[in-house]
């Protein structure tokens, strides 16, 4: 991921939580908006009520993991946000890919 893909800014989370809209998932919940740039950006976040540390990087990963496999049949100019649930301990990459690709196609952000 290329800097000027990633979401840093605490103004540009508010805009999406405020602005934007949501699909939960059983193992992620997604926050959407589109941005007018051109491409995308992204954030992944797990918070305390995923676990420890090691857990918590762990989901990240899964998330990323996910994404770059949806990443070549997404529409561009979207900010995404994608918080992982307490729900996504114990399961393999497929799950969260399965779960990821479902909310981008309910968004309508995936492709024809």
């Amino acid at each position: 991921m290329l800097k000027k893909d990633v979401l840093r800014k605490k103004k540009d989370f508010s805009s999406i939580y405020n602005r934007g809209k949501s699909l939960g998932g059983k193992y992620v919940v997604l926050f959407y908006k589109k941005n007018h740039l051109g491409y995308n950006r992204l954030g992944f976040l797990a918070s305390k009520k995923v676990g420890n540390a090691v857990i918590r990087n762990r989901a990240r990963r899964l998330m990323k993991e996910s994404f770059r496999k949806i990443a070549p049949n997404l529409d561009q100019g979207y900010d995404l946000i994608f918080i992982a649930r307490n729900t996504i301990q114990d399961v393999k990459c497929d799950e969260v890919y399965k779960s990821a690709s479902s909310l981008l196609k309910k968004a309508g952000l995936i492709k024809k």
